[in-house]
């Protein structure tokens, strides 16, 4: 899934560093908001952090998948839902000063209800909040994962702002 390189770069003020260079294919996460204003998030274990963490449906790119596909793939393995409509919200950069990774966040509305196809890796709970208590969570600093900070507070913009679900 990643390489990791020590990359002799040519920076743009002349100087010549060595870095250190994780390349990661990029993922998608999904903010899917149903009818009543609630959103999907999921009560999931992360080994890397030893603990829990309240996050966005979301997963890696395969193989040159576009990002959409990648995001209408996640959002029903893990949740069962499919989407009528999905709107970009723009990327997540989560950390550029090692890691290539772009995360392309979308909102999904018009839900429908399926089977979830977790992975066998996967352990988590599925949970609707509110938007609103979800963004207040995640501007708490209650909600640490970085992806879905992004992706409520845009969401929650956008909605506001100029989109109704």
């Amino acid at each position: 899934m990643i390489t990791v390189n020590v990359e002799r770069v040519e920076l743009p003020n002349g100087v010549t560093s060595d870095l250190e260079i994780i390349r990661h294919p990029g993922g998608a996460a999904i903010i899917a908001v149903n009818v009543a204003g609630e959103v999907c998030l999921l009560r999931q274990f992360r080994h890397a952090i030893d603990g829990w963490l309240l996050e966005l449906p979301a997963g890696k790119r395969d193989d040159g998948e576009q990002p959409l596909l990648t995001a209408q793939r996640e959002l029903h393995e893990e949740t069962g839902l499919s989407a009528e409509r999905w709107t970009p919200l723009g990327e997540y950069v989560s950390s550029p000063g090692v890691l290539t990774e772009i995360v392309h966040l979308f909102l999904a509305t018009r839900l429908v209800m399926g089977e979830a196809r977790p992975e066998a890796g996967e352990v988590f709970e599925t949970r609707w909040l509110p938007l609103e208590q979800a963004l207040a969570l995640a501007l708490a600093g209650d909600i640490t994962d970085g992806k879905t900070v992004v992706g409520l507070a845009r969401a929650a913009e956008r909605i506001k702002s100029k989109y109704e679900p």
